[in-house]
């Protein structure tokens, strides 16, 4: 495994995984208890918010509701299907925790992309006792963006749920951890690829794995239909 600091994240070869000691994700993950089921995924197994962000000097904007768009290239599963989801909370959007976990990923955005807006996925998915989630269930891909961010809020009562990053979808991955509460991933979209595995219950009760998956920019229908 390897960390990579701000000052030598070179958005090609490049990955980055910090542990925010800034966030407190105790004062966060109880907001992953409201969330809307996927609509577009079988088997009710995947819960999902949305929103976008303007990130000014003076911190985050939010930004009028947008769908979510994908383009059959990168995700063979609901490409070229025009998602709606619900906007984060407004009480979530507003602790200091949640805004350093964005401040912090559009750090790398920096360095690597010209964009200034992110969208910010709020998911759960969840294990049952008789059936597996599945957190990328699109398979090895990516997400035609600059800049991916995955960080982790919670995993309760959960085995597996492995991140790794591939050079291309036939390499083995040159990264496979499970993250744990506090940790963010950062890598370029444009020259790494993406999975995580499956999770499993440990008990006879659901077990949950919660993340934000933060990308800059986001993926908007009208600019991305030619993608």
């Amino acid at each position: 495994m390897l960390e990579l600091r701000k000052d030598v994240f070179d958005c090609i070869t490049s990955y980055a995984l910090e542990s925010v000691a800034a966030v407190n994700v105790y004062n966060i993950k109880q907001f992953y208890n409201n969330l809307p089921v996927d609509p577009y995924i079988k088997d009710n197994y995947r819960f999902r918010r949305l929103s976008h962000f303007k990130v000014v000097e003076e911190g985050l904007i939010k930004l009028p509701h947008r769908a979510l768009y994908q383009a059959k290239k990168y995700n063979p599963l609901l490409g070229n299907v025009v998602r709606e989801f619900a906007e984060i909370e407004d009480e979530l959007i507003h602790i200091k925790d949640f805004q350093r976990i964005i401040l912090e990923f559009f750090e790398f955005c920096k360095i690597c992309s010209t964009y200034t807006e992110v969208a910010v996925h709020q998911i759960r998915t969840v294990a049952y006792p008789e059936k597996m989630g599945n957190p990328a269930p699109e398979g090895i891909h990516r997400d035609g963006v600059d800049m991916i961010g995955i960080f982790a809020v919670n995993r309760e009562g959960i085995e597996g749920g492995e991140t790794h990053l591939y050079k291309s979808k036939s390499d083995n991955p040159i990264f496979t951890k499970i993250l744990n509460p506090g940790e963010l991933l950062v890598f370029s979209d444009r020259n790494l690829f993406h999975f995580t595995t499956t999770i499993k219950a440990l008990s006879a009760e659901n077990g949950v794995r919660d993340v934000f998956v933060i990308t800059c920019p986001g993926l908007n229908p009208e600019d991305n239909k030619g993608g």
